[in-house]
């Protein structure tokens, strides 16, 4: 019984996780992804300085163990002058103290020579540990960057995908039926086509009636008037038809005369171009 509901919980769970994936916003999630990286490497810098704030504090303590094992070995050496020196005085008390002296103060060198050998190991582990967290801190923060560009590249994508499925929609739905009202594109593009068709036939077969063939016939007789019309007044100004040499010029009485006289023959002229068909 244990195990079928530990079967069926773990297929809940999956089924759950599935689930939200499928629906979760991938720019939401992507901004999670680089917050949770942002906060571990946050905490690994926090270790990182407590492990060289403990390499800095044995280094500190060690120097002071140095200062000090060297001014007990200056005592140490002082006491023992002084001993040997009033043994040569005969003086066996003083001689006696400073022999002690001597004796408490090595007694003292040995120990803080034995510290001092501690804390050279501690201060070696201590350096090879900070030189580790620094190392990882560096590492850590040049995959941090990668991440960070690797974001502004996925949020890119992620932007052209969601461009690119509206542009897929809207493609889609040209060749769709809106509604049962609403014709689509082709069968708009037909109806237009159809039309047009038919206005090209009947304009066609209205070129080629007998009513056309008279209207052309008429337009044609108007021309021809038209032109007679503008040869009989170049005529009488003396201006050559269009496409032949100029006329001859004339005196200045002749020309008068020949005005009086081009008045009566243009309007004889005139009343033959009005009979003309």
């Amino acid at each position: 019984m244990i195990k079928l509901f530990q079967k069926w919980w773990r297929y809940l769970t999956a089924s759950l996780t599935g689930k939200f994936n499928e629906r979760a916003d991938p720019k939401v999630q992507l901004e999670q992804a680089i917050t949770d990286a942002q906060e571990q490497h946050r905490r690994l810098v926090e270790q990182a300085a407590n492990v060289i704030a403990n390499q800095k504090q044995t280094e500190l303590r060690l120097n002071r163990s140095m200062e000090e094992l060297e001014k007990l070995n200056g005592l140490a050496r002082q006491a023992v002058t002084m001993a040997d020196n009033a043994t040569k005085q005969g003086d066996a008390a003083k001689a006696a103290e400073y022999t002690s002296s001597a004796e408490a103060f090595a007694n003292r060198l040995i120990a803080v020579e034995n510290d001092v050998e501690s804390l050279k190991q501690l201060h070696l582990q201590a350096t090879q540990a900070a030189t580790q967290a620094k190392a990882a801190v560096q590492q850590n923060s040049t995959l941090m960057q990668r991440k960070l560009s690797e974001r502004q590249k996925l949020l890119s994508q992620l932007d052209q995908a969601k461009m690119q499925e509206q542009v897929n929609t809207a493609m889609t739905s040209l060749n769709e039926q809106v509604g049962q009202e609403v014709p689509t594109l082709d069968e708009v593009r037909q109806k237009i086509e159809t039309r047009y068709a038919k206005a090209l036939g009947a304009a066609e077969l209205s070129g080629q009636s007998v009513e056309a063939r008279m209207l052309e016939v008429e337009q044609a007789a108007m021309n021809t008037q038209a032109q007679t019309r503008l040869d009989a007044i170049r005529a009488q100004l003396g201006i050559a038809p269009a496409g032949g040499t100029s006329a001859p010029a004339v005196g200045a009485a002749g020309a008068a005369g020949g005005g009086a006289a081009s008045g009566g023959d243009g309007a004889g002229a005139g009343g033959g171009a009005d009979g003309a068909p």
